[in-house]
């Protein structure tokens, strides 16, 4: 007598190599790696994890995967849907958490809607960028999103959640925090405009702006960040070495007033003019600094080469594996974040995931 089985992911793979799958090319093995398409397959997708550690892991562009893998399940959520309909003089996007951030992107320029533009050649996929409220050249996701939906880890029911309840942030959510282990992320929804002149408001994209001939739209927007990113090396390209990396190593610190206090010191005692040093307010009265510019003051090059590890030399916020895995990239990272505190004062948050490491983010840096 036949019998109708249940719907199953997409693939089953047994012991993978995680270092496939990132775009630092280090991790060891997953204990199984499950891939699933559908949104209906997901309940059965999430079983395998219900007693093992779980890791949902999307286009790995913003992870470190330790050399000794993860003892767990890895799903991969690949549903690239994407869907659009009228709002009065807005479109509503809905997009699987599987495509392409990029890809995304490019086909909203192409359809002629504006507010994702400075936000192209961002890697990863779509159900990552609200967990980081990515963001780039002036524009974060947060300011699109007007739905994240969700589903729960133990049981795979799906239900949407408002942009409030996130609680987003600079470069943060409440899915990095409290909500880490509770859902994974299946689609997004956001609004963006039809046509009209693009929002600038990133310094450098502003100067390469008013150098043509006539005010950009948003196509040639796209081009223009493109263009910034590849020469930071911050698109993707099998070709250069130094996109080897998860992009921005370490997020832009926020200072309060001792903080920033604390920092001029350590500029004056490198003889160095505080007013020098770029700052940006922000609205809650505290004020964003470079880390990069930070980084460099400390006195770290770019192209350094350190073991296996390096930062990149064409953008000094970009650490690069050059062969030596997680360990070695650990150990550039806690050289610059003491280095960094020594003279400063500020503690440099990481800005990618750590998976597979026995030991807390601090407590490895600090080896």
């Amino acid at each position: 007598m036949g019998c109708t089985l249940p719907s199953m992911p997409v693939r089953l793979l047994h012991h993978a190599r995680l270092a496939s799958y990132t775009t630092l090319h280090c991790g060891g093995p997953a204990g199984l790696l499950v891939e699933v398409e559908d949104p209906a397959d997901l309940a059965d997708a999430l079983a395998p994890g219900a007693d093992s550690p779980l890791l949902v892991l999307g286009g790995g562009s913003n992870v470190l995967v330790s050399d000794d893998g993860f003892d767990g399940v890895v799903l991969r959520y690949l549903d690239t849907r994407l869907e659009q309909e009228a709002d009065g003089d807005r479109v509503r996007l809905r997009a699987g958490a599987g495509l392409g951030w990029d890809a995304l992107v490019a086909t909203t320029v192409e359809r002629g809607l504006r507010g994702l533009e400075c936000l192209s050649g961002i890697p990863g996929l779509v159900g990552a960028a609200p967990i980081q409220n990515i963001g780039a050249y002036g524009q974060e996701v947060a300011e699109r999103l007007t739905g994240v939906e969700v589903a729960d880890r133990r049981d795979g029911d799906r239900r949407w959640l408002e942009p409030a309840e996130c609680a987003f942030g600079y470069r943060d959510s409440r899915f990095k925090r409290d909500w880490r282990d509770r859902f994974l992320i299946t689609r997004v929804e956001l609004r963006l405009d039809r046509g009209g002149p693009p929002e600038l408001r990133y310094r450098e994209l502003v100067e390469r702006a008013s150098c043509e001939s006539r005010p950009p739209d948003c196509a040639r927007v796209r081009e223009l960040v493109l263009g910034i990113r590849r020469g930071k090396s911050m698109v993707l390209d099998p070709a250069d070495p130094d996109t080897r990396s998860a992009g921005s190593f370490f997020t832009n610190p926020l200072a309060d007033g001792a903080a920033l206090s604390e920092v001029e010191t350590g500029l004056r005692d490198l003889d160095l003019d505080p007013q020098s040093m770029p700052r940006y307010p922000q609205p809650d009265g505290r004020t964003k600094l470079s880390a990069a510019w930070l980084i460099e003051r400390a006195g770290f090059s770019r192209g350094e080469r350190h073991g296996g590890a390096a930062i990149s030399g064409s953008h000094v916020l970009a650490l690069v594996n050059r062969g030596g895995g997680s360990a070695d990239l650990l150990a550039l990272a806690g050289r610059i974040r003491r280095r960094v505190r020594d003279l400063f004062g500020l503690s440099l948050v990481p800005e990618p995931v750590f998976v597979g490491f026995d030991r807390g983010v601090d407590e490895l840096l600090e080896a």
